[in-house]
């Protein structure tokens, strides 16, 4: 969870006077389509603010009005999950996202020196980019938000470090500044696994639950490796050696059930 401070809590929860229009009929729909996806609307909460996100390119006061007013809560019921969750940006976020594990394993196997080196590399003479703060222009071609990540689960394949939440397997300090030097150029170098590189805005509509409907353009958005060698590595060996787990005996008991 990360700190908010009171003149930002301030800013969420008083009622917004920014323009409401930028959220058009087109996005009025396809917020109803989410609701429906759910038996009580403020359950759909989390992928509207994905939605709205796509929208501004981060939770903007508008955003959490609009919210508010399509759920039926009120703003501060809204803005206490914004605070609350990393992935919705209370400030402008760049063309891509790129987000370093500084967890444990990762932070041991060479994130704190990635992290610090794209910081430098991002960065002014004398002043290092900080987490969640963006090289260039936000939403700009070629602009880059940095933000140190907690565990991206990806722990057989430290250092890893996500763009727009796709994976970057394996990686140096030097491979780090390369990749995110051809972002800069413009390029969406292919992740190691999942689906091929988009933008942040893309991506959070896709994380609303919004995908192209021309069939090949959905299979083109979604294919790409799923696992690796490493991850099955276990399941391989089993596999080759014979191993199974144990059967359950027909006549097991089952465990007793706890009633309090």
């Amino acid at each position: 969870m990360s700190a908010v401070s009171r003149e930002e809590t301030e800013r969420l929860v008083t009622p917004s006077t920014s323009d409401m229009t930028v959220f058009g009929p087109d996005i009025v729909a396809k917020a109803r389509q989410i609701i429906a996806r759910y038996p009580e609307s403020r359950s759909a909460l989390l992928p509207m603010l994905h939605l709205v996100q796509a929208v501004e390119g981060y939770v903007t006061p508008a955003g959490v009005d609009f919210c508010a007013e399509q759920l039926h809560l009120t703003t501060a019921e809204v803005s206490a999950v914004v605070t609350f969750y990393t992935m919705y940006k209370r400030k402008p976020c760049g063309e891509h996202l790129v987000s370093v594990c500084t967890n444990t394993m990762c932070a041991m196997l060479g994130g704190d020196e990635i992290y610090k080196r794209l910081g430098e590399h991002l960065g002014e003479p004398r002043k290092p980019l900080g987490h969640e703060e963006t090289a260039g222009t936000p939403g700009e071609p070629g602009s880059i938000t940095l933000e140190h990540a907690e565990c991206l689960a990806a722990c057989d394949f430290g250092p890893v470090l996500q763009v727009n939440y796709e994976f970057y397997d394996n990686q140096t300090p030097e491979s780090a500044v390369e990749l995110v030097d051809a972002l800069r150029r413009g390029e969406k170098p292919a992740p190691t696994r999942g689906a091929p590189l988009t933008d942040w805005r893309t991506v959070s509509m896709e994380l609303a639950g919004f995908y192209p409907e021309d069939a090949d353009e959905f299979q083109s958005a979604v294919d790409g490796p799923s696992a690796a060698a490493e991850t099955l590595r276990g399941a391989q060996l089993a596999a080759d050696r014979g191993w199974t787990a144990p059967a359950m005996p027909e006549d097991a008991p089952l465990p007793p059930v706890e009633t309090r």
